[in-house]
Order: C-alpha cells, then structure tokens, then sequence
C-alpha cells in the first residue's frame, strides 16, 4: 500500500507532544499571528524552533499555518514571518491570502507553498491554476464527494490534503461571513466565533439550526487510499492533548494494519474513537453522487442533510446531564448533576453551557461528592439550574507523553527582523483599457425576473448570478429579456466543486456564443475557461483582494478589474488601491451579504425562511436546488459615501439585490437614495467604518 501522511493538529506543546506519541508523520500548527486558529495558544517563536529541530531530527514534518487574509499596513509584518520562516525551513506554510502566496513566490522561494482550505479550492482547475504559481499541495475544501475528489486526482499532479476527523464548518470552505458580520471577527481573520453553533428562533420553535456533527472518515481511508489523496488531515488546533492523541492513535492503528487484518484493525481503531470526547459523527458529503443540473445538488428527495441535527447543541464532550440544584458562590461554586457513567473525577475538565446559549465556559473539576444517585461538581460562577455540563477532558485517564520541545530553549532566540515589504507596482490603469466596463451605477440579481425590476431604473450593467434556473433561460429559445447580452455581466458561483467542471466548461462558449462575454469570477479555477477567449473578466469580491500582492496575483490571473470585499473597509481600501488603479475598483453600496453558503438544500428539512438570534437579531433562510444561503434582514448599505468615494478616484459601484426578492418599490428607494447620496434607515456599515476586530477595538 502507498505511503499515505497522518497530519495532526498541534495547538499547544501537549498536543504536539500526544500527536508525535501516538504517531503521526506531520504536525501543523500556528505562531501568534496570521493563522486561522488565534483563539488557540499557538506556538512563541522559541518554542517553534525547538520543536521544528526535534521533529526534523525524528523524520517528522512541520507545516506552519499562515492561513489568514492581511491588509495593506500589515504587509512588513507578513513579510517579516516569511522571511522568518524561510530561514528556518519547515515542510512547507498553508496559505488562504492570494497576497501571501505571491510575496512568498517572489521573495522566499525555498518555501513550499500549500494552499489552504479557506482558499476553497473543490476542483482540479481550481488547484492547476495555483499550482503555476508555486503551490505543490492543495487542502481540499470538505464538501466534497468521493466521485468529486477521485476525479480531481485524476486531472492533476498536485498533492492532495483533505481533512478525516473533526469539526465541520455548515458553511462551504472559506465563504463564511457571519462572525465578521456580527461584529467583524473575521473567520479570513482566525477570530471566528462559531455563531452557526448557536441557538435560534423560527416559527418552528428553536434549534441548533446550522451546528453541523464532527466529520469521521475513519472508515473511509480505503476508499480514500485507492483514490490518491496523500495526506490525511485531523482537524483540532483549538482541542486538548487528550483528544488529539485518542484521534491520532486511531488513525495510526487503522492505517498500519489495512494491509494485514482490516476489519480487526477498523474495530480496533473505532473503539478508541469512543473516547474523544466530541460530537456526533458524519461522513458529511463523501457518500453523495451529485448529478444535479447545476452539479451542487442531490436528485430531488434524496438529500441528506443527517449532519444536521436542530435539536442538539453542538457542543464538544460527553454529556453528564444538567445542573439540578446549586449551592455556594464564588469559587465554592458547585452543581448537582445525574450520576451515572462516565464518573468525573477531579482534575478532569468539563464545559458548561448556559440553556439560553448565551455563554459557554470550561473548567476543571476542584471538587467531587456523591449525593444518591446524583453527584456534586465545581461549576463557574454565573451557571444555574437547567444549564448542561459535558465532560470534555479526563485528567487521571490522560496519557503522559515526552515533551517534544527541548526543556532549555534558551539557545533558540531567532525572530522576525523588522525589515519592510518590497513595493509591488502595479501598473495605472489607462482610459481606454476601462472603457468596457462603463462608469456608474451597477446591479446585481440572482433571478431572471429581477432583471424586470431593474428596468425600472435602468443601471449601466446588470450583474446576473449564473445558476442552473438563469442559465437555462439564457440558453433556451432565444430569450426576451429588458437587457441585451452586452450589458448582462454574469457572475459565476464562489464555490466551484468539481461536479460543476464540464457544467461550466460547456455553457460558456454556449453563452458566449450568445453574446455573453461579461463576467465575474471568483475561484481561481474560473479563470481557465477564458484562456484564449475575448471575454472581458472581473475578479470577484470571494477573491479577497485586501491588499496590493493579493491585487497583482489577481491581476496575473487575467483580469485588472476586481470587486473589493465586502468585509473591506475605508482605510484600508485607499491604503491598498493607489490613484492609478482606482479605476478599475468596484465597489459595493448596498447589499444583502450572504453569510454562509450551504451546499445542502435545507428547504427538505426546515420549513421556515426567517429566524432570529437570542438578541433577537432577524435572519433569512434561502434554499434551492442548487444550495443553501443565509443573509441578514438588514442589509449593508455606503450609498451616502459615494461623494467621498468619487472624490478618491472610485467610480463604479454594485448595488447587490441577489438575497431575499427584489420589490420594484424597494430598489426604486434604494437607488433614488444612492442617486442623491442619502442614507438608508434600518441597514448597518458592516465593517466599512470600524474595520475588522483587533484586541483594541
């Protein structure tokens, strides 16, 4: 059998030393900035250095997590860590930022570069378009089919990483924007706040509507095996020692023995699974055949959502029941909980969880007593009756494993230095070359009769989501529509899984025989269907554009137009864009993000469209066919800014209708409000003024 890596989470030095104890080939962690996992304790740079030169020593593999967008004014720090970790020489550094990935390329090009799951990369083209650029392994995005992934491993020479064991983000790889929106803890930030965990209101009543089960592939790794992934991938940078080593251990064992006694080697490896203290299991997708028109959706009625359970928390660890009764205060705090197995002890760590999910906290167990069946435990001050306990971590049962960082550090004192980034020119923008895209106001739908509404006002351009329902009517009998193909701008899905591949690479001559060569992207694997091609491209806002490196990869892409993000804020759009280029920036003033996109159609499991957060915050639920969107009810809106804006050299804006549907009395408001720069009741900045959450805000 094929020698295949067993990757493991290391978030703190425990847990890298149970990962090399229990085997694994490779750990991959993150230092104290720029990784997609701030809230774990992560590595200080004596610490990473000790253990880079022990695992080296032992054959072991280092890959650093560098796995987070930057802006513009932290370019000297990114420089900075490459140029750290370049000295140093780990296995390799996992990239998400596009900007990342090409000042690496440039300047520290002994690094080897693997692009990230947050880059969402689900397809073939996706990972051959990076790999022309340094990339030599691709993290699949987790929403993947076995069929999908074979295929991928059948049209490209990268190396394969995809995660087998874990937690589950509802959303696809890298499109969620709900943490930012909530207060601008961005998950492209690593300050994700796992709102999809919490509890909800609809009419239905209330549930953990979108807190996806934990992923468990063990089973799987034969099929895995044979399809040609190279790396397996447990996923836990945020989780205890104990839980890292139980995983990895399994893992190990079922891995070892395939070739000699498989079915022994399986039981063996699930029964050690029974103690990892997290959630229920899923496969997730990799079961499914997607044979969808638009290839994103299960035949009708054969959805399965299983993954998907409303009516737990979600939360990690073994439940012991709630709190029955209290006693005491302050530190002497303590709880009656249901006895029973498994025991807690002192020293094991439990969690609690408030029963209006407005708080969650863990602890270790100070004290222990039996009263009949029941028992009492420590709690934290602030936790009462109804609220639940799990049992997360057992202290007396917790293997003891050999350090694998080097008791004196003191020799390993190597640091970022503090030398600033090359400038990256990008070159101006001349008049002629911004002709194609004209000046103005610009709107965007996601229905084909939208576009009606829009004729009510006409923009300069309509941007059209291609999707299985409008691609059919434009490549239908020759359709009557209020705009002509020359002023339809179509703009392709961010998430681009494999099952899309010949979907795509059909319909576009097909569309672009019609007329339609306007379009927006937002994967890199988009850009390969226009090699050769005169379509006029725009880089979309899923392209993460938020600083100059990340702009000129873009541009090497194919295209000097890009759609700013929508997480971008005012400072750090001019700090970025500079006079010369501003003309080729769109930006957006008025839209319905969606905060996370679901490849699973939830319209069979979930009746409601509006739902509502414990702060009674509204949202709105969409489903389809092709997938699942959740957006917020009130929208974000800048139109007011557009003075400021034309003053700074910006001139084209996106007014983003493609949420809930469009009424022609609402877009008339809207766009008579930008038309005269008004604000707009009832819609939020997102994070245009404040910009993303630091420990300073």
């Amino acid at each position: 059998m094929e020698k295949v890596e067993l990757l493991a989470p290391a978030g703190s030095p425990e847990a890298l030393a149970a990962a090399v104890g229990e085997g694994a080939d490779g750990v991959y962690l993150g230092l104290k900035c720029f990784n997609a996992r701030m809230r774990s304790a992560n590595f200080a740079y004596s610490q990473f250095e000790g253990a880079l030169r022990t695992l080296h020593r032992m054959g072991r593999k280092v890959y650093v997590t560098v796995n987070t967008v930057f802006e513009q004014r932290e370019a000297d720090r990114v420089y900075q860590l490459l140029k750290y970790l370049a000295g140093l020489g780990p296995d390799g550094i996992i990239v998400q930022d596009f900007g990342v990935l090409r000042m690496a390329r440039d300047n520290f090009p002994s690094l080897k570069l693997h692009a990230s799951t947050q880059m969402n990369i689900a397809s073939a083209r996706g990972g051959n378009a990076l790999s022309k650029y340094g990339v030599s392994r691709v993290v699949l995005a987790r929403e993947l089919t076995l069929p999908e992934i074979r295929d991928i491993r059948e049209k490209t020479n990268l190396e394969l990483e995809i995660f087998v064991h874990g937690a589950l983000c509802v959303s696809v790889s890298g499109l969620c924007l709900f943490s930012s929106f909530l207060g601008g803890k961005s998950a492209n930030r690593g300050m994700c706040t796992q709102a999809c965990r919490r509890l909800y209101r609809s009419g239905e009543g209330e549930g953990y509507y979108f807190s996806p089960s934990d992923l468990q592939l063990l089973e799987r790794l034969p099929d895995l095996i044979a399809a040609g992934v190279n790396s397996f991938k447990i996923e836990g940078r945020m989780k205890s020692a104990e839980y890292v080593g139980t995983v990895v251990a399994a893992y190990r064992r079922v891995l070892d023995g395939l070739g000699s006694n498989p079915e022994k080697v399986m039981a063996e490896g699930l029964a050690i699974l029974r103690n990892d203290f997290a959630r229920t299991k899923t496969v997730f997708y990799f079961d499914q055949v997607y044979t969808g028109a638009d290839g994103g959706a299960a035949p009708e009625g054969e959805q399965r959502v299983s993954w998907l359970k409303a009516g737990k928390d979600g939360g990690t660890g073994i439940p012991l029941g709630t709190i029955l009764k209290t006693r005491l205060s302050g530190e002497d705090r303590r709880g009656l909980i249901p006895g029973g197995d498994p025991a807690p002890l002192i020293g094991d760590s439990i969690r609690l969880h408030r029963a209006d999910d407005s708080e969650r906290r863990s602890q270790k167990i100070r004290f222990v007593a039996e009263e009949g069946k029941n028992r009492w435990v420590s709690i934290p001050e602030g936790f009462d009756i109804g609220d639940s306990v799990y049992l997360i971590q057992t202290k007396g049962r917790t293997r003891r494993y050999p350090p694998v960082i080097p008791k004196n550090i003191e020799g390993f004192r190597r640091v970022p230095g503090r030398e600033k980034a090359p400038d990256i020119n990008l070159r101006g923008l001349k008049k002629s070359e911004t002709k194609v895209f004209p000046e103005g106001l610009y709107g965007a739908v996601s229905e084909i009769g939208a576009l009606y509404v829009l004729q009510s006002v006409r923009p300069v351009r309509v941007l059209l989501a291609l999707n299985p329902r409008t691609a059919e009517v434009l490549l239908g009998k020759k359709p009557s529509l209020p705009f002509c193909p020359g002023e339809i701008i179509l703009t392709l899905d961010p998430y681009f899984p494999q099952a899309q591949e010949k979907i795509l690479e059909a319909a576009v001559p097909l569309l672009m025989d019609r007329g339609y060569s306007q379009f927006v992207v937002n994967n890199p694997g988009h850009f390969s269907y226009f090699r050769g091609k005169t379509a006029s491209l725009i880089a979309g806002p899923y392209l993460y554009a938020f600083n100059r490196w990340a702009l000129a990869f873009v541009a090497s892409l194919g295209t000097d137009f890009i759609v700013s993000p929508l997480e971008n804020n005012r400072q750090n759009l001019e700090h970025t864009v500079e006079a010369g280029r501003r003309s080729g920036i769109f930006i957006t003033l008025f839209a319905y993000p969606a905060l996370f996109r679901i490849r699973a159609n939830l319209g069979g499991i979930y009746q409601f469209s509006k739902f509502q957060d414990r702060e009674e915050e509204p949202f709105r639920l969409i489903t389809s066919g092709d997938g699942s969107r959740v957006f917020p009810e009130k929208p974000f809106y800048i139109g007011d800014k557009i003075p400021f804006l034309k003053t700074a050299g910006f001139n084209r804006f996106i007014l983003d209708f493609s949420g809930p549907v469009l009424k022609k009395k609402d877009y008339k408001d809207i766009m008579a409000a930008v038309q005269n720069a008004l604000p707009l009741p009832n819609t939020c900045r997102f994070n245009w003024k404040d910009g993303f959450y630091t420990s300073e805000n």
